[in-house]
């Protein structure tokens, strides 16, 4: 009797999608998410995946551009900064955020850029848009970005209607208070002024007035020259 061929099994070629939830290393959620580009953003936290939503346009879009343009103004005038738009971070091996935006010193910062192009190492600040004091951003996002020596970070909770500015201090975030005025200044980028109940309100007007103050400062003056002499 002719003996049948045994059946031949081929390795599953074709990678796994990334899925919420996924528990996976540094280095396969990297392969997974460079093999899926019509995926615009996911990120590790902890070693889990996390997928992002659609976003809508008053509770993330519109509050995610005021954050740009602020921040935007102050590069323009801050040679030696740079602002990233939802750059992926390589925190350490479990960790791969995608903020909503970061500010680092360009050179003799924290951070660096990659030879393939990806921040390596704790941005000086991150600012995420979030949901409520529930979300991800206020809690093992928070402990990350600590542990990690992100100096300071800004939390927009949007449907608090809530604003929390953290400064890392010995270890461990404090918030940073708004003066009198309502205007919080960063500890860290000297001149980049925020009013606080400006923003709340919507008023992109008045939150670039107080930021320009920020920029004819005599601190932000002798920051710009510090950077240029590096």
């Amino acid at each position: 009797m002719m003996k049948r061929p045994s059946a031949i099994i081929t390795p599953f070629s074709t990678l796994p999608p990334l899925e919420n939830g996924d528990k996976l290393t540094r280095v396969e959620f990297e392969r997974r998410y460079d093999a899926m580009p019509e995926v615009k953003k996911a990120e590790l936290i902890e070693g889990i995946v996390y997928m992002a939503s659609p976003l809508r346009f008053r509770s993330h879009g519109k509050p995610h551009a005021y954050i740009m343009t602020w921040l935007g103004l102050y590069e323009s005038a801050t040679p030696g900064v740079e602002l990233g738009d939802n750059a992926t971070v390589r925190l350490d091996a479990d960790n791969e955020p995608q903020p909503d935006a970061c500010l680092l010193i360009a050179n003799g910062g924290q951070a660096r850029i990659s030879d393939d192009d990806y921040i390596e190492g704790a941005p000086e600040l991150i600012v995420e848009v979030a949901a409520s004091s529930v979300s991800l951003d206020l809690h093992d996002k928070l402990k990350v970005y600590r542990r990690n020596q992100v100096q300071e970070y800004l939390i927009w909770r949007v449907y608090d209607g809530e604003f929390d500015w953290f400064k890392l201090q010995e270890g461990e975030y404090i918030q940073l208070p708004a003066n009198a005025s309502g205007v919080i200044f960063s500890q860290v980028f000297p001149g980049l002024y925020l009013d606080i109940s400006a923003l709340l309100s919507g008023n992109l007007a008045k939150v670039l007035e107080v930021l320009q103050e920020g920029l004819t400062s005599a601190e932000h003056q002798s920051f710009v020259e510090n950077l240029s002499s590096k």
